[in-house]
């Protein structure tokens, strides 16, 4: 590993997670974060931090290469809205642009990947340093979910991986056996809320993994947002999968979880 690791940071916790994690691993961390999305907090974590517009690729790779980065990590997501409103590519983003064709997520996620790679930037997965915040196989919380919800776990599985195959978006909420919401642009505590609000207590969130993920980026998470949200609609179950999900504040989550008896699910594949 080199001595800088570059930060591509969105938006959440999990770009100051993954900054704490690379310093305690005495790591110096290059950042460019995106404006509108990430938190200022970050730059007290970090060796260097610029802060650059979506879309500007081209002083990315000035900015890494000018610190010597070799390796880079992707963390946190861009909201899709700011796309409409605050999209300034660079040349260099047009290009790859025009490549990969835009609106597929993981395709154009793939070609930058490759456009640093092609300046020597190689791209890590976005979990280095976090293991330890992967989701574990089985019950989460203190509560397991019973048959009937198991069934509805079941169908909302096969309901998101087919929506991730469409690369729509990775959460679904099912109610004895009904899909009532699907994610799309909103991101998932919407998705949540809108749901919850169909189907009335007791609904079922299930959120996945895109089939052929690459978790190098885009990894799915869940954390206080996620279970304050449900807990907000009454709804009984989040399941997520064992490996392939991030866990942001574990310990709060689960106690929430208990004291609203909400289950915590990690699939196993």
């Amino acid at each position: 590993m080199s001595e800088n690791i570059g930060l591509i940071a969105g938006k959440g916790q999990f770009p100051l997670l993954f900054a704490q994690a690379a310093r305690q691993q005495g790591v110096q961390v290059i950042v460019v974060a995106h404006r509108g999305e990430t938190d200022p907090a970050l730059e007290s974590l970090v060796h260097e931090f610029h802060w650059i517009y979506v879309g500007q690729l081209g002083k990315i790779i000035r900015i890494f290469k000018a610190a010597g980065v070799r390796q880079a990590v992707m963390a946190g997501g861009i909201s899709r809205g700011r796309l409409f409103k605050e999209f300034r590519p660079d040349w260099r983003a047009l290009s790859v642009v025009r490549r990969a064709g835009a609106g597929q997520d993981d395709r154009l996620l793939r070609a930058v990947a490759a456009e640093l790679e092609s300046e020597g930037i190689t791209i890590a997965p976005s979990t280095l340093f976090l293991d330890d915040l992967m989701a574990t196989a089985g019950k989460l919380s203190r509560h397991a979910p019973n048959q009937a919800e198991l069934e509805d776990i079941s169908l909302g599985l096969r309901a998101a991986k087919e929506l991730g195959r469409l690369d729509i978006g990775q959460c679904v909420v099912v109610r004895r056996q009904m899909v009532v919401a699907l994610e799309t642009i909103e991101g998932t505590d919407e998705t949540i809320r809108r749901g919850g609000v169909l189907a009335g207590p007791g609904a079922v969130v299930v959120k996945v993994s895109k089939p052929g993920q690459d978790l190098r980026f885009d990894v799915p998470a869940v954390g206080l947002d996620t279970i304050n949200t449900m807990r907000e609609v009454k709804a009984a179950v989040l399941a997520i999968e064992a490996g392939k999900t991030l866990m942001f504040n574990r310990d709060e989550m689960q106690e929430i979880a208990n004291r609203a008896k909400i289950a915590i699910w990690g699939l196993d594949e």
